[in-house]
């Protein structure tokens, strides 16, 4: 059974050109530094006619390897939450199949510990 991030922005007005552009930076700078070539990454999917008020929504499977869960979960949701402040006024959901993700306007999106080194070691990361 595999586990998804799913994270999705609503907003009643387009993307502007500017987001778009933003939006693209964002992607091809996480695409260039995921190091984890046979693992799923950031993952935007085509616009969806049926929610025109749907601006961006997208999901990644998280690696069934149990060392390699935080890393991917930080690097994408670090992804999501440049993409989240790269487009202003949207109402974003993001959540770890059906646990919400916490937003932190300092922070970001992250689980509470998840960024803690000693977790990460204990958990057989790096």
């Amino acid at each position: 059974m595999s586990v998804s991030l799913y994270y999705s922005a609503n907003r009643p007005t387009p993307r502007t050109r500017a987001e778009t552009a933003a939006v693209e930076r964002i992607v091809a700078a996480h695409a260039s530094s995921f190091p984890y070539e046979d693992q799923e990454s950031l993952y935007l999917y085509d616009g969806d006619d049926s929610r025109p008020d749907r601006i961006l929504a997208g999901s990644t499977k998280m690696p069934f390897d149990p060392a390699l869960v935080l890393p991917v979960l930080d690097l994408v949701l670090g992804s999501v939450t440049a993409l989240r402040r790269a487009l202003p006024g949207a109402e974003w959901h993001v959540h770890l199949d059906d646990l919400d993700v916490p937003w932190d306007e300092a922070d970001g999106y992250a689980f509470p510990g998840m960024r803690d080194t000693d977790l990460a070691a204990e958990l057989g990361g790096s």
